[in-house]
């Protein structure tokens, strides 16, 4: 549970992130990073020397007390006045943005009195090259502690971006010098470490000097800024209008680095990035002033290079902004980088005016989110109680704290109300899913029983039995639950988990178990059963007196089709299967000749849930009599491994056989001639096939029976363009990329599914309408490509998302080429709409395609 809290904890702030502009803000990134609370290690903690080993750099720790050493760092040898020759080294391991350093003197159970009145900060983002700190008006040193106790934090403006942070105290020589010391910020995870650039120009402005240089860069400087950060990276982006400042007492222009174009022929401003190694880079935002009428606008155009070795690579990316906006105001420019590799950047940034002036450039690399303070102080909202940083004599730090307590405070109570509706909700899941599976376990070991010399009885009961059929599945209201898509990764696995009742129709070859499941068993039968709880595995359970124990020595292994929650899938040849059904059982091929089946095969080690799933599967499946629904044959559940035998027909699947279509007139075969007849011929032959499909559906909405995985890979073919409705898909191998998997858990077909299935988990069968939907369009495109190729699996939920928040934005599978108008705006949009109660049934379906052809 408070792993669930913390989770969502920090969720909440990176969505609150998102709203503040997806920059790294100074306010926010101010918590601690390890000294008081140990993450950083003793080895990590060095110093240039001790007073002796109780005064170790270890025990440099603010607000730390082990018992162990005497209470804090204490250098040997004094540096002398102004001088700044011993320090305490801090090592973060990674760069940080370091917003703050709080320092404290040493206690020592009150015995000690050593402080540091005043120190200096130096700091490294490589180890060697070092720069001494100083605030915007160049001041170096800092004021310290006036007693031993007092924690005193100081704001460090600007911050700083450093692996290595060193503590420098100045003091007087006949005094005695001993530090603890905390640093607070955040983690700098887009991995600049330096960037370049020509030196800013001077404006002069209605007689008003105006400078645009980068006052902070804490690298070289020369004609050319370079080896360094600066401005540019500070977590401060300017004012609208760019002579006034956040720095109180600044000169105009302080907040920007600016560039005039007379100095520039080529028309361009060239800044290059160097990043800590290579990185994915997503795109870059810059900071502009577009203040025209006094000569500064955004850039007309943008060329970045890249490289990841020696030389630059050739084809760099462009980009324009759209339109040029019509406000005077600052913005955030995003430029596309296309997922480009790079340790370094180069772009070159073109006049559209006189002036050019930035404040701010941050880079998106991967999955990286550049704003990483919100992320990294909420995600340590667990350890952060003791944050001494509530003494800053800084009214808005104060304000913000408080802020960010109540909104705290708040979540805690919402995900407490939360956690509080799903308990109670898996309780009563639980409740109803064990009295189902001991119901059914009842009947079937009613009936297995009974089988051996109460067989005419049995068949009676089930016929009584069968007018009693309901549906079961989870119910959420839309307005309560329905869940923003950035969310819904999130919240799917346990849709996944609960959303079925009874048999599982498969999984993957790893063990993820499948959504899909069987909702055909009735919840109204008589319980007068309720003492007999055990099932004979040794005897099938099946509804249907004609289905029989088939030998297994008659079954021909030929291939393997694929694996799932049971066991394996075989495709195999059974001898004489046409004498074993009888003449009433019509299948295809000759009676002579041995008939292609798929034997499902439960695992030798499966447990005894397996089992009891297994032949609740059968128990389904051998329910189902319809022309275009895969039939159940036979059994071999006499010894282990079970086995259930099912239709499989000669020509695979629908999606093959619909590619091999597609082949045969890409090769010239008899679709190529008369064009326009032919395509009137294909296109009522794959109408037929879609009628032969609703045809299977309606007869399964008539026994309420949802099969929530229709697709072309779940239909079998056979001769004449026979279609059957299977359920072997998720079994195979070659499907795999038609599910998309949850958190390595549950795998979902959300290309094929409804908006209420992938949102609230809801499958009904109007939301097997809208898969039947999708399905006649992967058989119109002749299983061209995937639904929504265009689209990624996230951007796939995302477009049910916007559709479900404001209809009009959702992304609709385009009209086939040989899809009549009819069929593509009476039929196929019909059953993609929103309000599932306005979707046709499988009835209106069937009726309305044959009326087509």
């Amino acid at each position: 549970v408070m792993e669930v809290k913390l989770n969502l904890c920090c969720v909440f702030f990176i969505l609150t992130a998102a709203t503040v502009k997806a920059q790294v803000n100074p306010e926010m990134c101010r918590y601690p990073l390890g000294m008081t609370g140990g993450q950083i290690q003793d080895e990590d903690i060095s110093a240039s020397s001790q007073w002796s080993e109780s005064t170790a750099a270890r025990f440099g720790r603010l607000d730390f007390d082990t018992g162990d050493g005497d209470g804090a760092w204490c250098p040997d040898i004094m540096s002398e006045p102004g001088g700044f020759k011993e320090y305490l080294q801090v090592d973060l391991r990674s760069l940080h943005f370091i917003t703050l350093v709080g320092t404290q003197g040493r206690h020592a159970d009150g015995m000690g009195n050593e402080f540091a009145q005043r120190y200096r900060i130096k700091y490294s983002r490589d180890g060697s090259s070092w720069v001494g700190w100083h605030d915007r008006m160049g001041n170096q040193v800092i004021e310290g502690n006036k007693n031993t106790y007092d924690v005193v934090l100081k704001d460090l403006e600007p911050p700083i971006v450093a692996r290595f942070v060193r503590f420098m105290p100045v003091i007087d020589p006949s005094l005695i010098v001993c530090m603890r010391v905390e640093l607070y910020g955040c983690e700098w995870l887009d991995g600049l470490v330096s960037y370049s650039i020509p030196d800013g120009h001077q404006m002069i402005y209605r007689g008003l000097d105006v400078f645009f240089n980068d006052s902070v860069y804490d690298g070289a400087t020369a004609q050319r800024l370079t080896k360094g950060l600066g401005q540019l990276t500070d977590g401060t982006w300017g004012l609208d209008d760019f002579l006034h400042s956040h720095v109180p007492g600044a000169w105009p222009g302080y907040d920007y680095v600016g560039w005039s174009n007379k100095t520039f022929p080529k028309g361009y401003v060239e800044v290059v990035f160097d990043f800590d190694h290579i990185h994915n880079f997503t795109s870059m935002k810059v900071h502009c002033s577009n203040m025209f009428s006094r000569g500064v606008r955004l850039f007309r155009q943008a060329t970045c290079f890249f490289r990841s070795e020696s030389e630059w690579e050739p084809d760099p990316m462009t980009f324009r902004p759209s339109a040029e906006p019509l406000s005077q105001s600052a913005r955030f420019v995003t430029v596309p980088l296309g997922d480009r590799t790079a340790s370094s950047i180069k772009c070159r940034f073109h006049f559209s005016d006189q002036w050019l002036l930035f404040s701010e450039v941050a880079f998106q690399s991967g999955s990286a989110v550049y704003n990483t303070s919100l992320v990294f102080s909420t995600c340590s909202c667990a350890s952060s109680g003791d944050d001494p940083t509530h003494k800053v004599d800084d009214s808005n730090t104060r304000i913000l704290i408080g802020c960010l307590v109540a909104i705290i405070a708040i979540l805690l109570t919402i995900i407490v109300i939360i956690l509080w509706r799903q308990v109670w909700q898996k309780m009563l899941e639980k409740a109803s899913r064990r009295w189902l599976d001991d119901e059914l376990t009842a009947r079937l070991a009613v009936q297995t029983q009974a089988f051996s010399f109460l067989r005419s009885s049995q068949s009676s009961e089930d016929g009584s039995g069968s007018g009693s059929i309901s549906t079961y599945e989870r119910i959420y209201p839309a307005s309560a639950d329905y869940q923003e898509p950035s969310r819904l990764i999130r919240k799917l696995p346990e849709f996944a988990e609960c959303s079925g009742t009874s048999s599982r129709a498969g999984v993957g070859s790893d063990g993820a178990p499948h959504y899909a499941e069987a909702d055909i068993i009735s919840l109204q039968e008589s319980s007068d059963s309720g003492s007999i709880t055990a099932i004979n595995t040794n005897l099938f359970a099946g509804s249907d007196s004609t289905l029989r124990e088939f030998p297994r020595e008659k079954l021909t292994f030929k291939e393997k089709l694929g694996e799932g929650q049971f066991g394996e899938v075989h495709l195999c040849e059974a001898e004489d299967m046409q004498n074993f059904l009888g003449e009433d059982t019509l299948m295809e091929g000759s009676s002579k000749s041995p008939l292609l089946v798929a034997v499902k095969m439960l695992r030798e080690d499966a447990n005894k849930n397996a089992r009891n799933d297994f032949l609740k599967e059968i128990r389904i499946m051998s329910r189902l009599r319809d022309p275009n629904i895969v039939r159940l044959l036979a059994v071999c559940v006499d010894t282990d491994p079970l086995c259930m035998i099912t239709e499989y027909m000669e020509n695979g699947d629908l999606n093959q056989f619909l590619c091999s279509l597609r082949l045969k007139t890409l090769t010239g075969g008899e679709a190529d001639q008369q064009e326009g007849s032919n395509e009137v011929r294909y296109s009522v032959k794959l109408l037929g096939m879609a009628v032969q499909i609703a045809s299977g559906m309606k007869y399964l909405s008539s026994l309420n029976f949802v099969h929530r995985d229709l697709a072309t890979r779940n239909c079998l073919v056979g001769k004449n363009d026979t279609i059957k409705i299977a359920d072997f898909g998720m079994s195979r191998n070659l499907y795999r990329g038609d599910y998309f998997r949850i958190q390595g858990r549950a795998v979902l077909p959300i290309r094929w599914m409804s908006w209420e299935s992938i949102l609230l988990g809801k499958f009904t069968m109007a939301s097997d309408v809208w898969a039947f939907g999708v399905t006649l369009w992967e058989i119109l495109t002749l299983c061209k490509e995937q639904p929504y190729s265009q689209l990624s699996d996230e951007q796939v939920i995302e477009n049910t998302g916007e559709f479900f928040r404001n209809q009009g934005k959702q992304v609709y599978l385009p009209q086939p080429q040989c899809c009549p108008d009819r069929i593509y705006g009476d039929l196929m949009l019909s059953c993609w709409r929103r309000n599932a109660k306005e979707r046709p049934s499988f009835q209106e379906i069937h009726a309305q395609l044959t009326e087509s052809r």
